[in-house]
């Protein structure tokens, strides 16, 4: 009887540049085997074009049946990047019971941009007693807003207590626009309003982007005959179902670089480090104790601000391969700036339009002066019109001059006031701009190659001949300022894993301290006050440029850097090998003397016994981490309960104040039969 196959894992990783595969077995020991990996780049307008060139890659590779594929899974930085960069569809927000005032708090109205905000009056207290909802303003308002946005987020007054509310609302608006609606209640079940309708606001915004990363795949999948379950990382490192992540992409806020610290623990074995993963667009630095990821009890911070989302404590850089490369203003001897916006490379831009884009820069280099914009494309990022909805007459009328070609923005800008437009543009991820990055460094110097060095080379010897406050050009040749650039790029990643720890360690001014340990530790004149600085532990270092960035990286952390065999794939190795995990929450309160009222899931139960109150919530909570579980990817979860009381002793009598019901269920992923 011939043996059956082992079942194989294959694993992806939609990044900001490159899209990674990489197919694994259980089978060779405990750290299983690669049997293959490959990259593609990552084609914004077609994520199945990048998905489909990394995966076809590695099945040729590896001869393998789609057939004996039983489990796909994926991480993604997209969630990340958009918030760095502060792109997103444009959505509407309605706040029920709040003020005009509450935007102010925790970053809101930052957040909100010009995008629309509805207020209604309505929410509920502290008990979840309900004030009076008027959705009329709401309804009026539905007409204009379903043909200008993408999506709704909605965010009533205490909804952790009592979400009618937000049904009423989210209910309407579906039968009204039928638009993606996120309500804040689905997200997290803590206090604190404003942060909870930022956190709403936000997933409202990534659902177009994750749902065409997830239809894109399933689609890819499909057509090669991989019947496999489809499973998205979650920001903690858990796996999900990919319907899970599609109602809640903000969940995926750090997937990759949580995805990547999975992978960082299985293929070095280390219990306690510094791992550091750098991409294209960002640098995601966090820490290993006891082998298991640090998660940040305060909630994910990304691109500025603080959610409520569970996700590793990572600190996200806006520093990356593809950072954009600019000077100092009105220094004498200007500092190299890099990022933290992603630009596309001049050397990934020669290489896919070939002279559209050599010409320019070659006609730029003839030019007797340099020039501001030079070395500087736009071109469409090629999402569906129906993500450009609601653009100012400027802005589409600029948007049309734009085409997938790039197109040099010393020929498409006249004025300063464009020039903000197009950056509006770009915020909003309908445009691109290319321009010289530490990618394009890094091709000039013979470093990389896997683009077209020509280009880059043209851009490098444009960025060297601008001018210091002096007036004297800033680099003599195109290696000098490619060279800068690159140890300007190890400089920072060294800053930004000192400031990681420093902040770790609860120090206060972490960056500030970070910056002058690394300046006083490498500068050749350190002055009569000499510092060392060392990590307690050491750097794992991630991403396909890692062996690069960081070979010059141990002397400036005083400690020593791994870089594994398979970095280059970590975050999609990391995939295939997480567990599904997710939690329920439910809150038992005593509004008055002798009632215990209980608000678990969608529902509000009250009570005239505590033990009964609690023991409702224990199995209610019990309940729906089971059903979640199931509906996250997993047919064999375990669940654990842990339920903390809040009391109060008066005249040595124990009052109650509250008790919180947390269940946690976790399991490997089903795979297919």
């Amino acid at each position: 009887m011939t043996a059956k196959p082992p079942p194989l894992f294959l694993g992806i990783d939609t990044g900001g540049t490159y899209t990674d595969a990489v197919l694994w077995s259980e089978e060779g020991g405990p750290k299983g085997k690669v049997l293959a990996k490959a990259k593609s780049l990552t084609t914004r307008h077609d994520l199945a074009v990048g998905i489909s060139g990394a995966v076809d890659a590695v099945l040729e590779q590896s001869r393998t049946d789609p057939a004996s594929i039983k489990l796909v899974s994926m991480s993604t930085t997209l969630a990340t990047n958009a918030l760095v960069e502060g792109q997103g569809g444009r959505v509407a927000l309605v706040m029920i019971g709040f003020s005009e005032a509450d935007l102010a708090r925790d970053g809101l109205k930052t957040a909100l941009g010009t995008d629309p905000v509805v207020f209604c009056p309505g929410g509920h207290d502290v008990h979840g007693n309900a004030a009076k909802l008027d959705l009329s303003g709401l309804e009026a308002a539905l007409p204009e807003l379903g043909g200008s946005v993408s999506g709704f987020a909605v965010c009533a007054y205490f909804a952790t207590r009592n979400p009618a509310h937000e049904l009423a609302a989210r209910d309407l608006i579906r039968d009204k626009t039928g638009l993606p609606v996120t309500a804040s209640h689905e997200l997290s079940a803590k206090l604190g309003g404003p942060r909870r309708a930022l956190t709403t606001l936000l997933n409202a915004r990534l659902i177009s982007m994750i749902d065409r990363l997830v239809a894109a795949t399933e689609g890819f999948l499909g057509q090669r005959g991989i019947a496999a379950p489809l499973m998205v990382v979650r920001g903690d490192g858990a796996l999900v179902s990919a319907a899970f992540a599609r109602q809640r992409p903000i969940e995926t806020i750090l997937s990759g670089p949580a995805a990547s610290l999975v992978g960082a623990r299985h293929m070095t074995g280390l219990d306690d480090a510094m791992v550091s993963d750098i991409g294209g667009t960002t640098t995601d630095v966090a820490v290993l104790d006891g082998g298991r990821p640090r998660l940040d009890p305060e909630g994910a911070t990304v691109g500025g601000f603080r959610t409520m989302v569970e996700a590793v404590a990572m600190r996200t850089f806006g520093l990356g391969g593809d950072s954009e490369v600019t000077l100092e203003d009105g220094a004498l001897d200007p500092k190299i700036l890099l990022g933290p916006r992603r630009l596309v490379p001049l050397a990934l831009s020669g290489m896919v339009h070939g002279e559209a884009v050599t010409t320019e820069l070659e006609r730029q280099l003839r030019a007797p002066n340099p020039g501001r914009m030079d070395g500087r494309f736009a071109l469409r990022t090629g999402v569906p019109d129906r993500l450009a909805a609601g653009l100012t007459g400027p802005e589409a009328k600029l948007y049309e001059t734009i085409g997938a070609t790039p197109l040099a923005l010393d020929r498409l800008l006249a004025s300063n006031a464009q020039n903000a437009t197009l950056n509006r543009l770009v915020a909003r991820g309908l445009v691109h701009i290319s321009g010289f990055t530490p990618s394009d460094a890094a091709h000039v110097l013979a470093k990389q190659a896997n683009w077209h060095a020509a280009t880059a080379r043209l851009g490098a010897e444009l960025f060297a001949r601008r001018r210091d406050g002096r007036g004297q050009t800033i680099a003599a040749t195109p290696e000098e300022i490619s060279d800068r650039v690159l140890v300007t790029l190890t400089r920072w990643s060294a800053e930004y894993i000192l400031e990681t720890a420093f902040a770790e360690d609860g120090l206060d001014g972490a960056a500030t301290v970070a910056h002058a340990l690394v300046q006083r530790a490498v500068d050749a004149h350190p002055g009569i006050a000499r510092f060392t600085v060392a990590l307690d532990r050491p750097v794992i270092g991630l991403g396909a440029s890692a062996p690069l960035h960081y070979a010059g990286l141990p002397p400036l952390v005083g400690n020593g850097c791994i870089v594994p065999e398979d970095t280059d794939v970590a975050n999609a190795l990391g995939a295939v090998v997480g567990q599904v995990r997710v939690s329920a929450e439910a809150r038992v309160s005593q509004p008055k003397e002798g009632l215990f009222r209980l608000a678990s899931g969608q529902t509000v139960r009250d009570f005239t016994e505590e033990a009964k109150a609690i023991e409702a919530a224990e199995a209610d909570v019990r309940a729906i981490a089971a059903k979640r579980a199931q509906d996250a990817g997993t047919d064999s979860a375990e669940i654990e309960i842990a339920t903390d009381f809040k009391v109060s002793t008066i005249e040595g009598q124990r009052m109650f104040i509250e008790a919180n019901v947390v269940a946690v269920a976790s399991g490997r992923p089903r795979i297919a039969v």
